[in-house]
């Protein structure tokens, strides 16, 4: 039993890491919506203006457990990477909920979609979410749930997507 349940934990590391990471969509398949956020500090978040640079759009919930696991190592490579955008998306919570979590995590560029807009705009099914939108403004990949090399994931769309 213990030997079975292993040998799902390899594989399932060997697909978040090596896998799933490259199985990025042909360029100019999915231009990203233009969706406009407010962020918590009071200004527009607008997905266009990131136009030039990789932006990772981070989509979490405050009650989501992988969420709370996932967003400080997204955070702590958002740090390391001032090269690309990374926008954490608060998904259909009111903002006092929001700000509350984002103090507790220690998020940056919190944008808030109280609404709940990014599930039909990006196809957001679960949390957390990381959409990739390339320098020219397309969805180049999606990565649903947790995953705890989501570093590895980052490193490689952004050297892909940089150019």
């Amino acid at each position: 039993m213990w030997d079975l349940l292993a040998a799902l934990v390899i594989v399932f590391v060997i697909w978040e890491i090596f896998v799933a990471p490259r199985s990025f969509e042909a360029a100019g398949t999915h231009p990203a919506p233009a969706a406009i956020y407010q962020r918590l500090d009071g200004d527009a978040f607008r997905v266009a203006d990131a136009r030039g640079r990789v932006l990772f759009l981070d989509f979490y919930a405050t009650w989501c457990e992988p969420c709370k696991l996932e967003l400080p190592l997204v955070e702590a490579w958002s740090r390391a990477h001032p090269e690309a955008a990374v926008v954490p998306v608060d998904v259909g919570e009111v903002r006092s909920i929001a700000v509350t979590f984002a103090r507790r995590y220690r998020l940056q560029s919190v944008a808030l979609d109280p609404k709940g807009s990014a599930r039909p705009l990006f196809a957001v099914q679960g949390f957390p979410t990381i959409v990739v939108i390339d320098r020219n403004g397309f969805i180049r990949a999606k990565w649903e749930g947790l995953n705890p090399a989501i570093g590895l994931a980052m490193n490689h769309a952004l050297s892909s997507f940089e150019r």
